[in-house]
């Protein structure tokens, strides 16, 4: 299976037996799958490798990990490389209630290992192909039932003592989250909240449709799963809280005391009730317009905690372009790992695509490489529009999460 290269040029191409929709595979990789192969995880082979996978004339060990709570069920592996097979699993042995394991040994040191778990040697995994290195140790937390996640207003009246105000907070677990237990997945917070989701509460009636984007995801592995909180704009406030400064027109200025909101009272509640990885490398916000300049400031002032940053038709002219002038302040230590910046090209102003360029280049100046830690769209004909940003919203998640697989 052909997946691309996508984030700081660690993620290579790899191919292998596509295992298809129903379960079936291709059967010109059959052979047999009784050699070489270890349910004990920290045994030798006979040429003396190890777990910590020791070349050897005869290969390395490589083991594979599985978490998920299986209850009575057994899981299997099937693979591409000897000793798997595509046509008959090879059973892993429960480590506990929720961890299994299989060591393998004679894979070449490196070689690429397409593998999937299987329940009872039955039911595939979802998604595509996972892979391993020859001599490394792969773990993973799959699921076998579930297609697609669930969204809801999770906390309908949040409350920020920092704000002094109220809103709506909506969250969208994917379908490994939901199933499996042992499941720890990245955060995508995104601004507008109620643009997200819901026709009914959508500005025009259109959502940026993220469920679709990220159930579609699940599926082929475009991009990790990940969890989606979309905080609700505080309506006639909504220029203030996404505002860096007040511009002598429109007003605002209170974008640090929003940061300060989404670090300091809605990440912690969300890491708490949730089962989420908390670094900056797994940590995404993003939004558009105004959305997209308090998401880019936040790289400017908090990328220790949102690592990968979205601005989407990001409102550059404001207050006379001052996050241009923000933005060569930051210090070389403290700057997001990615960010993703796009625009249109049509309507009012054009969607403001030359001050969105210029924010490109101001991000270049600072070091950051188009398609490793940068990538820039213009959208050709597209303007200010919901359905613009839903319609981009799966190639910022692609790059910003990376694959997932």
């Amino acid at each position: 299976m052909l997946r691309a290269a996508l984030v700081l040029a660690l993620f290579v191409t790899g191919c292998g037996p596509l295992v298809v929709a129903d379960g079936g595979v291709d059967a010109s990789s059959g052979f047999d799958a009784g050699s070489n192969v270890s349910n004990d995880a920290g045994s030798t082979n006979d040429a003396g490798a190890t777990d910590a996978g020791t070349a050897t004339d005869a290969g390395v060990r490589t083991t594979l990990r599985v978490t998920y709570p299986t209850g009575t069920n057994a899981l299997f592996v099937r693979g591409s490389l000897p000793p798997l097979n595509w046509n008959t699993g090879v059973p892993m042995q429960k480590v506990n209630d929720t961890t299994w394991t299989l060591a393998l040994d004679g894979l070449a040191s490196g070689a690429a290992l397409e593998w999937k778990p299987l329940l009872n040697d039955m039911t595939w995994s979802k998604g595509p192909n996972y892979e391993a290195s020859g001599g490394g140790t792969t773990e993973v937390a799959p699921r076998f039932l579930r297609d697609a996640g669930e969204w809801t207003i999770r906390w309908p009246s949040f409350a920020s003592t920092i704000l002094g105000n109220t809103r709506g907070v909506y969250v969208y677990l994917p379908p490994t989250y939901l199933e499996n237990s042992t499941a720890r997945m990245p955060v995508v917070y995104m601004h507008d909240g109620q643009n997200l989701f819901d026709p009914a509460a959508a500005f025009g009636g259109v959502t940026w449709r993220v469920p679709e984007a990220m159930n579609d995801a699940a599926s082929n592995g475009r991009f990790r799963e990940a969890i989606v909180v979309g905080a609700e704009n505080a309506g006639a406030g909504r220029i203030g809280e996404y505002t860096p400064t007040s511009d002598p027109m429109y007003g605002g200025g209170r974008g640090d005391l929003f940061l300060r909101m989404l670090v300091e009272e809605l990440k912690p509640r969300v890491d708490l009730e949730l089962r989420t990885l908390t670094g900056p490398a797994d940590t995404v916000l993003i939004g558009s317009s105004l959305g997209g300049l308090i998401s880019s400031y936040a790289g400017v002032r908090k990328a220790d905690t949102f690592g990968c940053i979205g601005a989407m038709s990001p409102s550059v002219w404001w207050d006379g372009r001052v996050l241009l002038t923000y933005l060569p302040q930051t210090p070389a230590s403290a700057r997001p790992l990615r960010v993703y910046v796009d625009s249109g090209d049509s309507g009012p102003s054009n969607d403001g695509v030359t001050d969105t360029a210029d924010l490109v280049v101001a991000y270049r100046a600072l070091g950051y490489t188009d398609g490793a830690t940068l990538k820039y769209v213009v959208q050709q004909g597209a303007t200010h529009t919901e359905s613009a940003w839903a319609s981009r919203l799966p190639g910022a998640l692609e790059f910003l999460l990376g694959p997932g697989r």
